[in-house]
């Protein structure tokens, strides 16, 4: 894997840009990627050899939903619910609940504060870091997760 991936779709060519900015000015962990599309990105992601990534989704996406786009993934991102930050225009009760029937629990609204973007995705990055840090150096650990890859398959 090159890296943690983040994955940002908004359906408003601005915002996205000015998201993809401000994760790019701190995230080192992978590439960001910007979509306007959430078609585009459905195929993006599909095409991806990895099933990890931070998704940042925007609640309405034109005439799509970022929920079930997020769905649409689930199989090929068995995490992506929580490794998902949504973002809306107003974060009304029907899309609070929205998230928390989704498992999702990172929601900003717009316009979103950099800080605030920062500690949403540096937090779902932050256990696989953890993770990663650990299969180094607990090598029965790194062992252990060998052994269930290989039962698995």
């Amino acid at each position: 894997m090159d890296g943690l991936d983040v994955i940002i779709v908004d359906d408003d060519p601005a915002v996205g840009h000015l998201l993809g900015e401000i994760v790019s000015a701190f995230y080192t962990w992978g590439r960001v990627r910007v979509f306007n599309n959430p078609d585009e990105a459905l195929l993006y992601c599909l095409s991806s050899p990895y099933g990890a990534a931070v998704f940042v989704v925007d609640v309405f996406l034109g005439g799509k939903n970022g929920f079930s786009f997020l769905d649409s993934l689930e199989a090929k991102f068995p995490r992506i619910h929580q490794d998902a930050v949504m973002i809306t225009g107003h974060a009304s009760e029907d899309v609070v609940n929205m998230c928390m029937a989704s498992e999702v629990c990172c929601l900003l609204e717009k316009p979103v504060r950099p800080f605030a973007l920062q500690f949403a995705v540096r937090s779902i990055t932050e256990k696989y870091l953890r993770f990663a840090k650990r299969l180094l150096e607990d090598r029965e650990f790194a062992a252990r997760i060998a052994r269930l890859e290989i039962c698995g398959n």
